[in-house]
């Protein structure tokens, strides 16, 4: 399987994530905090936002090359780190220290590194 399919593969699980989050959302946070309830559906919707992002990353890979390769690949960990630890802040009050900073900075490197390619079109 290609480095294009793969990514697709890759943001079809996470929207698909995505969907799951807001379900548990919807239906099991009832009796926590406010301010918890609001972190998740924050990272509810940055992980939203970027599977989608992640896919028109793999969308674009053949045009964009190994930028957009590495956009796709900051994309995935910044999703995965950022989103997880706030998950984990807002769900079960756990506090993942400097991983969502860092996930968040991988997210905005993936849209730089996104726009970049479009500099370097094949």
């Amino acid at each position: 399987m290609d480095g294009q399919r793969v990514w697709a593969l890759l943001a079809g699980v996470a929207g698909c994530g995505a969907v799951a989050m807001a379900a548990v959302g919807a239906h099991a946070l009832q009796g926590l905090p406010e301010a918890r309830i609001a972190m998740v559906r924050s990272g509810i919707q940055m992980q939203g936002w970027h599977a989608l992002a992640l896919f028109g990353a793999a969308l674009w890979v053949p045009q964009g090359g190994v930028l957009a390769q590495l956009a796709a690949g900051a994309f995935l960990v910044g999703m995965l780190l950022f989103c997880g630890a706030v998950y984990a802040h807002g769900l079960a009050d756990v506090s993942l220290g400097m991983v969502a900073p860092t996930g968040g900075t991988l997210l905005m490197l993936g849209w730089l590194l996104l726009g970049a390619s479009a500099l370097r079109v094949r």
